[in-house]
């Protein structure tokens, strides 16, 4: 089987396995996503020779409970309540405590990440790194991405799956125009295929896709139809801009390890790392737009 064969045959699987998940209930989705944590744990600690055990672990227990408390919040209600400073506090308050925590380290490992990928002398990483990274640019990062479909009305897959096209056309349209026009490179010493012409391609193709998806697939009414093409146009672009840092950012890992992919698990596509790369390090900034919208009344 030849090599474009193969990876089409993988990516049709992988979509259609993602889909399938976010659309068929709340617990799949949360079931394939933790063993897509898993998986990914066990590639970034491949990638910084970490000892896999206690990574392993810690996304386990760290990613359970948060779930656990999502999934079972309205059977809690009557259970978790608790007083401090003559206050009282519920589940609800628990998971949204524990959720702007977790959105602020993983906005902290993002500026981290950052950092990390424009140095030149930083070639290795210390095991408070390793473990900073862990937490902020995977851990926690997940626990946004399962947030994002949560709205006022309960959980919503369109969002997601809205937020992956977006990412796949960015990918496929960064790919296409860097090939046919592309001739400046966006960052040659990390990713030497990347070019800036690409780059932004694909932020507006991804940024049309936006439009579309805020036409068509939540079909909005008239009168919140400028509101829609906004929050969509915006998270087009958050989602292109810090997708595609995000990518660099793991061929920094891989650049570092020496390796070509973070895994195998996908024959001929790498692994989990490789295919959610752009995400992981997105979902923190969607969510925080999408919390920003909370207080922003449109007119």
């Amino acid at each position: 089987m030849n090599e474009t064969l193969k990876r089409s045959i993988s990516g049709a699987v992988y979509i259609i396995l993602l889909v399938a998940s976010i659309l068929y209930s709340t617990e799949s989705f949360f079931i394939l996503f933790g063993i897509f944590l898993i998986i990914a744990v066990t590639e970034f600690s491949s990638l910084t020779k970490l000892n896999k055990i206690i990574p392993i672990i810690l996304a386990l227990l760290v990613y359970s409970s948060l779930s656990y408390l999502v999934l079972f919040k309205n059977d809690l209600k009557d259970e978790i309540h608790f007083t401090l400073s003559g206050k009282n506090y519920g589940i609800t308050d628990v998971i949204d405590i524990t959720t702007k925590i977790s959105l602020a380290i993983s906005i902290l490992a993002a500026i981290k990440g950052i950092v990390f990928l424009f140095s030149h002398s930083a070639n290795t990483l210390s095991s408070f790194s390793k473990y900073a990274f862990l937490l902020g640019y995977l851990i926690f990062p997940f626990i946004m991405i399962t947030k994002i479909p949560f709205g006022e009305k309960g959980y919503n897959p369109k969002i997601l799956i809205s937020i992956f096209i977006l990412i796949w056309t960015n990918d496929t349209f960064a790919y296409v125009v860097g090939k046919s026009i592309g001739k400046h490179k966006l960052f040659e010493r990390i990713s030497p295929k990347k070019t800036i012409e690409g780059f932004v391609g694909g932020v507006i193709f991804a940024i049309v896709a936006g439009f579309l998806i805020s036409k068509y697939y939540f079909n909005p009414s008239p009168k919140h139809f400028d509101k829609s093409v906004i929050i969509w146009t915006i998270t087009a672009f958050i989602v292109s801009f810090f997708g595609t840092i995000g990518d660099l950012i793991e061929s920094k890992f891989k650049r570092i390890a020496g390796v070509k992919d973070s895994g195998n698990i996908m024959p001929g596509d790498g692994g989990v790392l490789d295919r959610l790369d752009s995400i992981i390090f997105a979902a923190p900034f969607v969510f925080l737009f999408y919390q920003i919208l909370n207080y922003v009344t449109f007119s």
